[in-house]
């Protein structure tokens, strides 16, 4: 146990900005927030402008290249699908417009990235328009948790460094993992980073449900009370700050159980290195050799979630139509957002020949198709059947692939697919 601690200890000064850093951060934001409000007073727009996200909750994780969310607290007035205009209007040319949900923008000031977003003034959560509303109630309800506990900041800090360094950060749909916001509810009710590991690993079959702020009388009431969808994945993290919604709704039985995989290694052989993100593609090339198959995708969607998620789908239809000629004894996704590239990296072996089922000789339509793709259909008590062998190699598989299914490649906004 001194061991893990010793880990910890070492890993919130690696992860930590330093204080002039963060002084710098926080100058950078308050001055631009100070002059974003001046110039919507003399527009005559109602809106207050906070800084929000890591830097207010005080969870900002060293990188080289930070960035800041601000958001513009639209009053009632404004409706839902006018606001991002209006705060494009007011930035100007110079702010660079990101395409989500809601449309927000953003500004490279100081070398840091400020993500200007538009949202609604709501006094209470259910009437959020977007989940973007909820991001005030979220900031002051964190800022609460971490001044009765000031500890929580590193505890933050060591959970999504964890996460991230395991490929197990963010709710974007190709990853399907732990939020910013999620991780730091599962830190303020575990108490720290360790317990929240300890409490993962210790796991069993059932769900965990948690509901910090005790919004229902048991965990039988969640089950029964809580929408359907909200109740699909492995954890419920019930909002402190809206009792309908489950802050983990995203996260995948998949990744929850490779994450949970990581957390008992972490335990049982406590190293610094599970802190330090990996290259996937340096690493499987390193392991396996001229064994490894690397397929490079780029779609010509806008970069992050859109581009990775599709990416991710096209990754899904890649392997069912490799599974029919290859057995596939591993497979990896990774997308580079820098490069708004997806790699698919594969290790395959030949799959057996086996015999394929047919329809029953009644049905002759079908019949007639399953002998014209098969030569040698042959029929046993009234059911045609196939041998079928598989002697492709993956490069006459990649270009039929190709050739068989440009037109779909090109409806999933595929632009680009090539062996590296």
């Amino acid at each position: 146990m001194n061991k893990i601690q010793n880990i910890l200890k070492k890993q919130i000064e690696i992860i930590k900005p330093d204080k002039d850093t963060l002084e710098n951060i926080e100058k950078t934001a308050c001055d631009f927030c100070k002059n974003l409000q001046e110039k919507l007073r003399k527009k005559k727009i109602k809106a207050e402008v906070f800084i929000g996200g890591s830097l207010a909750k005080n969870t900002l994780v060293k990188k080289d290249k930070y960035d800041v969310d601000i958001f513009v607290r639209f009053s009632g007035n404004y409706k839902d699908n006018e606001i991002s205009k209006i705060l494009g209007g007011v930035l100007g040319k110079k702010a660079k417009k990101v395409h989500g949900s809601r449309d927000y923008y953003q500004i490279i000031l100081n070398s840091f990235i400020l993500e200007i977003v538009p949202v609604l003034k709501i006094k209470k959560p259910p009437e959020a328009q977007n989940i973007m509303d909820l991001s005030y109630f979220h900031v002051n309800y964190l800022l609460k948790k971490i001044r009765e506990n000031p500890r929580l900041s590193d505890e933050i800090l060591l959970a999504k460094t964890f996460t991230y360094a395991q490929n197990c950060y963010g709710a974007e749909s190709y990853i399907h993992g732990f939020s910013g916001y999620s991780l730091e509810l599962l830190i303020s009710y575990y108490g720290s980073f360790l317990n929240f590991v300890k409490a993962i690993s210790k796991s069993g079959d059932d769900k965990i449900i948690i509901d910090d702020f005790n919004f229902y009388e048991n965990k039988a009431e969640v089950l029964n009370l809580l929408n359907k969808s909200k109740r699909q994945g492995p954890i419920i993290l019930i909002d402190p700050t809206f009792k309908e919604r489950n802050a983990l709704a995203g996260l995948s039985l998949e990744t929850f159980s490779k994450f949970k995989k990581i957390c008992l290694n972490f335990l049982k052989k406590p190293d610094s290195s599970f802190f330090e993100k990996k290259n996937i593609g340096a690493e499987m090339k390193k392991k396996y050799g001229k064994k490894l198959i690397v397929v490079s995708v780029k779609t010509n969607k806008q970069t992050g979630d859109i581009a990775g998620t599709k990416s991710k789908k096209f990754f899904d239809f890649f392997v069912y139509n490799l599974k029919r000629e290859f057995e596939i004894k591993k497979q990896k996704f990774d997308y580079n957002e820098k490069k708004n590239i997806a790699y698919f990296y594969f290790v395959l072996d030949k799959k057996k020949d086996e015999v394929v089922k047919g329809p029953h000789i009644t049905k002759v339509e079908n019949l007639a198709g399953f002998k014209k793709k098969h030569k040698n259909a042959f029929i046993k008590k009234h059911i045609a059947y196939a041998k079928v062998k598989h002697n492709l190699i993956f490069k006459d598989f990649f270009n039929m692939f190709k050739k068989k299914y440009k037109k779909v490649i090109k409806e999933m906004c595929v632009v680009s697919v090539v062996v590296v």
